[in-house]
């Protein structure tokens, strides 16, 4: 292991020991040692410039490091905003970095601006800067900048665009980057601001910017309308997706990071940083919940513009539509966890459950006085006729499966979900439709399921038509009102996941030794969200109590700022991307529930 500094004793953090920052535009993951291990530039689908947490030699970082011996760390949010404080905490006495990113319209006005404070005691601090353009590929060139202040930060290869770091102190540049060592004394303020060599025409005075952060971050936290239990942890979700949520385009992406693995050493490392139909439906919902119309408002207009021509799985953040995936061989991955990808293949699946989510938050927009017009009821009513039409075809499903088409249990609700939703803006606003036929097809996808996913042996809705597979999705069943809570096959059905997809609280999607097949390779951990569906239909059910303990038990999962990835695993860590929307307003929904209930 070398000895040298800036190195993690084992080389990677945990995923978890991480907080996120961002401008609406992108994000960066901060370590609990105040490192930035992830970052894209300049947009949450760009390649990073900052990458260790995926290759400990060639990622690239941020990092300041504490000489003395024996320092401990801490981090936390200022409460009701995503301005992250981590502190150091030593023999010398207490050191404190803040970290934050302007709020800023255009992509190009990026800047992130760290603060290092002597709170007490006097510290050696060393600081270095150390990128790595087009996801690790490219090094960097360093230099002082000759338009005045700071450093420059070139892309050897110059796909990316110049950074400079701005600050007041004399920095040695290397093949690497930037590095020194800070006297830091008690009540010193030392300022480094990160940002585009272009366009900079925003405030860059460091208390005037945070100041100013700050106020929008508080403003957007008092407009939740949520004042129910757990409020903290339900508006650190929302503040989480928020900050996965683009503020020029309106779209929202899945998660932060790509590549971050399912299993430790394992396979399943896929990009998230794309825009998933389900994804971003479902996190309209738990805004739309919130008081959030703002956000719903501005997917919508995305959708509007690039979706309903031509729906399909996933879009970039623009709404370009071919996201090939790639391998990228140079870096080593997350604890070795190869391979490492970008792009991503399922983007022309075949997945018809994004249907009945789309029409179904679209359904919710109107209830929360949202505005259909003529010309987008239009694009609805195409929307509904290819269900209509192709309702019974296979497909891949909610969770992706690279093993071939079937026709899953989950898609078939959802194109019922979106002949009923649609039936009903319909009512609502008293548009034209054939009325009539979309009732009748509605009715034969429920008689459908109701007998052709009913397993008798079972004695539960399986997977697919034929399997004898469970799968927690049928836990959706009465979340989306296909079913009652108190329906005796889904009652079953519930018992059955209970029984063989739990570990205490943690929920499995499906179990690969019982019979699952996905065509991938390799084991996962638990589904956040499984466990927060599960939660919710304890709630439903009439258990309560058992609900309330489960979802305080799966908060106890989450990381020392509330954040979760998309999995936990056997040994209670956190797997997956980081941080994931799927686990986020999961949480929200579960909260809601439970509150509506003790209600």
């Amino acid at each position: 292991m070398s000895s040298s500094p800036f190195t993690y004793p084992d080389r990677y953090l945990p995923i978890a020991e991480h907080g996120i920052i961002g401008n609406l535009h992108t994000t960066a993951l901060v370590s609990v040692t105040g490192s930035i291990d992830f970052m894209c530039l300049p947009r949450f689908d760009s390649p990073t410039v900052f990458g260790r947490i995926l290759d400990a030699d060639k990622g690239g970082f941020f990092a300041f490091e504490c000489v003395t011996e024996g320092v401990q760390n801490k981090q936390l949010y200022l409460p009701g905003t995503n301005i992250l404080i981590t502190r150091f905490l030593g023999e010398d006495g207490i050191a404190e970095l803040t970290d934050f990113m302007p709020i800023v319209e255009g992509e190009r006005d990026f800047a992130v601006f760290r603060r290092l404070k002597g709170v007490y005691g006097h510290h050696r601090v060393r600081v270095k800067v150390a990128p790595r353009y087009n996801y690790g590929k490219a090094g960097v060139i360093a230099e002082k900048n000759p338009g005045g202040r700071g450093y420059r930060l070139r892309d050897p290869e110059g796909k990316q665009p110049t950074m400079l770091l701005l600050c007041d102190l004399d920095l040695e540049i290397t093949d690497e980057g930037l590095s020194g060592i800070i006297d830091l004394h008690q009540d010193d303020n030392i300022d480094f601001i990160l940002t585009l060599e272009e366009g900079i025409d925003f405030d860059l005075d460091w208390m005037n910017c945070f100041n100013e952060c700050r106020r929008y971050w508080t403003d957007w936290s008092a407009k939740c309308h949520y004042d129910g239990v757990w409020r903290e942890a339900v508006l650190r979700s929302a503040l989480a997706l928020k900050l996965l949520t683009s503020a020029r385009y309106g779209s929202t992406i899945a998660a932060a990071t790509f590549g971050l693995p399912e299993k430790m050493g394992g396979p399943r490392n896929w990009d998230y940083r794309y825009t998933w139909i389900r994804d971003a439906a479902f996190t309209m919902y738990a805004f739309l919940r919130l008081g959030y119309t703002h956000e719903a408002e501005q997917f919508m207009d995305w959708i509007r513009d690039k979706c309903m021509h031509h729906l399909q799985l996933m879009y970039a953040v623009d709404g370009e539509t071919n996201l090939e995936e790639e391998t990228l061989e140079h870096l080593e991955g997350y604890h070795g966890s190869r391979p490492v990808r970008i792009g991503n293949g399922a983007y022309n699946q075949k997945q018809l459950d994004i249907y009945g989510e789309l029409i179904d938050t679209i359904y919710l927009y109107n209830k929360a006085g949202g505005s259909i017009t003529h010309a987008f009821w239009q694009s609805i009513v195409v929307l509904v006729e290819y269900v209509v039409e192709h309702w019974h075809d296979k497909d891949h499903g909610i969770w992706e499966v690279r093993s071939g088409k079937q026709r899953f249990l989950h898609s078939a609700v959802c194109c019922w979900v979106a002949i009923d939703r649609a039936m009903k803006i319909a009512d609502d606003r008293s548009l034209p439709c054939p009325y009539e036929e979309w009732r009748k097809v509605r009715d034969d996808i429920y008689a459908e399921i109701y007998d052709g996913y009913w397993n008798e042996d079972l004695q539960a809705y399986v997977q697919y038509k034929g399997s004898d597979v469970l799968d927690a999705s049928a836990l959706l069943m009465p979340l989306l009102r296909f079913v009652s809570s108190q329906e005796p096959r889904w009652i079953s059905t519930f018992n059955a996941i209970e029984e063989n997809l739990s570990a205490d609280v943690l929920i499995f999607r499906y179990k690969l030794e019982h019979g699952a097949a996905d065509g991938l390779e390799g084991d996962e951990g638990a589904f956040a969200i499984c466990s927060f569906w599960y939660v919710e239909c304890l709630a439903r059910i009439g258990q309560l109590d058992k609900a309330t303990v489960v979802f305080e038990k799966m908060l106890g999962y989450a990381n020392h700022l509330g954040l979760l990835s998309e999995e936990i695993g056997l040994h209670g860590e956190q797997l997956g991307n980081f941080p994931q929307a799927f686990s986020h307003l999961s949480l929200i929904s579960a909260a809601f529930q439970i509150n509506k209930k003790k209600r």
